[in-house]
């Protein structure tokens, strides 16, 4: 995997932090640390995101959408 190298500013209280899970063996380095870090608050974002957009829904209409190829099938379907 190609990874590119950046250069970051941090609060000195935070890489104390940052430096004791690494210490601890939580992160096996600096760079991992970060690329976790980054990798599960876009995979948040991405969930809000797409949370809002189910909200903006309509359940009725998404229901009938849903619904809609059935009637015209149930005929078609064995009687159990």
């Amino acid at each position: 995997m190609s990874v590119s190298k950046i250069t970051i500013s941090i609060e000195p209280r935070l890489l104390k932090k940052l430096d004791q899970l690494v210490q601890s063996q939580v992160f096996g380095n600096r760079s991992q640390a970060f690329q976790t870090a980054i990798k599960e608050k876009i995979e948040r974002l991405e969930q809000t995101r797409l949370a809002t957009e189910c909200a903006k829904l309509d359940s009725t209409f998404e229901q009938s959408l849903a619904e809609e190829g059935i009637a015209s099938e149930i005929e078609e379907w064995p009687e159990y």
